[in-house]
């Protein structure tokens, strides 16, 4: 018969940690998506899964492997509070003589710096079209 009183699944009471997880407010920038900085050029996806790992069930792990990317990785976490986690104990975690950088990714900063790039060289764009902006001939 259901609801049986023989443990406790069959309270309408949350986990305790559950209900601890409810009524946390998390700071706005914190998601389950890391950027990991610092990290040594020689570092595999299977260490950074032995790394991260500890700290709850990952989804991805993206490690660079151009020129500008590397030394970084992407680390994507199944739960928010997993990531949270590991942001607080990895940042400045000793890697091979390396301190890693682990900050919370925010896309909004990366599309920020993109568009004043990219309205700094349509000014420029047009200041040639119009002359402006050089000295005058004399």
């Amino acid at each position: 018969s259901y609801p049986h009183r023989c443990c406790p699944c069959s309270s309408k009471q949350p986990s305790m940690a559950l209900s601890k997880r409810l009524n946390v407010r998390l700071p706005p920038e914190v998601n389950r998506i890391l950027l990991v900085k610092n990290l040594p050029f020689s570092i595999s996806a299977e260490e950074m899964y032995d790394i991260f790992g500890k700290y709850g069930a990952i989804r991805q792990i993206r490690v660079g492997n151009t020129p500008e990317t590397r030394g970084t990785a992407f680390v994507v976490y199944e739960d928010i509070f997993d990531a949270k986690n590991a942001c607080d104990h990895l940042s400045g975690f000793n890697v091979c003589n390396r301190y890693l950088v682990v900050l919370y990714y925010q896309p909004t900063k990366v599309q920020k710096k993109v568009s004043v790039e990219t309205k700094r060289e349509e000014i420029d764009r047009i200041k040639a079209k119009y002359g402006l902006g050089t000295p005058k001939a004399q």
